[in-house]
């Protein structure tokens, strides 16, 4: 498994640091986005997340954008 990762990390130039940091930064937006979409029973988002990998792009436009959509939403028909 180390030398998959190296060999990964020479042919893009990068080194095994930046993989690591990166795979840090997916999975802690990726464990707030779906935390989210679970607690605001959003199925359709929840697994759109689980399959789609961007890096955190997804995952922060969802937190930072769409989560707030529907509690807006859900607070008008409360209403």
């Amino acid at each position: 498994m180390d030398s998959v990762v190296s060999l990964f990390a020479q042919d893009f130039g990068i080194s095994i640091w930046m993989l690591v940091v990166l795979l840090i930064w997916t999975v802690v937006w990726k464990a707030i986005a779906l935390w989210k979409s679970a607690r605001l029973n959003q199925p359709v988002w929840f697994i759109l997340l689980i399959v789609i990998n961007t890096l955190g792009i997804l995952e922060i436009l969802y937190i930072f954008v769409f989560s707030n959509i529907s509690r807006s939403r859900n607070r008008r028909r409360r209403k």
